[in-house]
């Protein structure tokens, strides 16, 4: 699956391609927030999770850049 098809796809089929085959990378905590970063095929996308609410507030896909940064030191003493 490419960037482009998954945004093409309906917000519960993005969850669900995010469940079904998606590879879970790591967990950062800011504020009230969880985020679980996932990767599926050539792309990464993040899920955003309230603590307080116990809710998923949105997911993010991207390819690179400036969002990867708050995972790069887990990256480095994990892998």
């Amino acid at each position: 699956m490419t960037l482009y098809e998954y945004l093409l796809l309906e917000e519960q089929q993005q969850y669900n391609s995010i469940w079904d085959i998606g590879i879970y990378l790591d967990t950062v905590n800011e504020d009230n927030y969880k985020i679980n970063i996932y990767a599926i095929d050539m792309f990464f996308v993040e899920v955003v999770y309230n603590a307080q609410s116990n809710k998923i507030i949105e997911n993010r896909a991207f390819k690179e850049g400036h969002r990867l940064d708050k995972y790069s030191l887990n990256f480095k003493t994990k892998y």
